[in-house]
């Protein structure tokens, strides 16, 4: 036995395709999630030990395992974390110290130039130099040169 599709079924007894196909495209898209944090860890630890057979369970020795690695990647999280504000701080502090110097860029045109830092805006992820009219990011210097004259 066949089943066919479910749609709407005009006056001739024909099934609507596109309401067919409709009612098909709309599936759900879940979205995996691609990080494994604390909450994930402790989840899956209660629910292994809901599922433990009751006539071998755990060893103590793998729980205390378990738990240490979760201790130590809740660390190594915010180490991360900290390295990462680290270096956002060691790109403000290299903007602030252009300022009043010389510096080399890449403009978009492919043209090679030189100006004075005049300011520092620190409103994006890299920090941004006004050299003349221009905003470069701090990536984008190639050179530095202390002024003349």
């Amino acid at each position: 036995m066949t089943i066919d599709a479910v749609g709407t079924v005009s006056t001739a007894g024909t099934t609507d395709a596109a309401t067919v196909a409709s009612m098909y495209s709309t599936t759900p898209v879940r979205t995996p999630k691609q990080t494994l944090d604390s909450e994930t860890f402790m989840s899956l630890l209660v629910t292994q030990l809901r599922n433990q057979d009751p006539s071998s369970p755990m060893d103590t020795n793998q729980m205390i395992a378990q738990t240490t690695q979760l201790a130590m990647m809740e660390k190594l999280t915010a180490l991360s974390t900290t390295s990462d504000e680290n270096f956002s701080l060691q790109m403000r502090t290299a903007a602030a110290a252009l300022v009043g110097q010389n510096v080399t860029y890449t403009d978009a045109a492919g043209a090679s130039v030189t100006g004075i830092v005049s300011a520092v805006s620190y409103a994006g992820s890299v920090p941004q130099v006004t050299v003349g009219k221009a905003s470069v990011a701090l990536d984008a210097i190639s050179g530095v040169t202390a002024p003349t004259g």
